[in-house]
């Protein structure tokens, strides 16, 4: 039996925190991809210190203290279900939210699905598509 590889994706931060804080009821699948290695998550140093600046957001430390976690919790799965690698050139399309592009900027260097719900990188959707970078608001296989 052959071995599928695994679909290279980009998570945002929203879809971090929906994953493991929020509980969202959208993301079981995308977590059963992830603890399958159905899908390689690639991601940058600078996603995770967004991430653990985004964690110390007090509205999100009352979040995890509600769910009885900790930022160390969210950051330890980021780092279970991660591939680090380095931070991509600049895509061709620059998105008007500064904070998103390097979310764009890494789909583009692989060529690969974007989840993100961030209304500036979805209206980016139709020009990433063109040049093979999927934008989903939502994973699914």
């Amino acid at each position: 039996m052959t071995e599928v590889p695994a679909k290279t994706i980009v998570l945002d931060t929203n879809i971090v925190l929906d994953l493991w804080l929020y509980l969202d009821p959208a993301t079981p699948t995308l977590l059963e991809a992830l603890t399958s290695k159905r899908v390689d998550w690639v991601a940058t140093q600078t996603m995770r210190d967004e991430l653990e600046r985004v964690l110390t957001y007090p509205h999100i430390v009352l979040r995890m203290q509600r769910g009885g976690l900790v930022a160390v919790d969210v950051l330890a799965q980021f780092d279970r279900f991660t591939r680090l690698v380095p931070v991509a050139d600049r895509a061709p399309y620059v998105c008007k939210d500064v904070d998103d592009q390097k979310f764009i900027d890494l789909a583009c260097a692989y060529f690969c699905l974007l989840v993100s719900k961030d209304k500036a990188v979805l209206t980016m959707r139709n020009r990433l598509a063109r040049i093979g970078v999927s934008v989903v608001s939502q994973f699914a296989i």
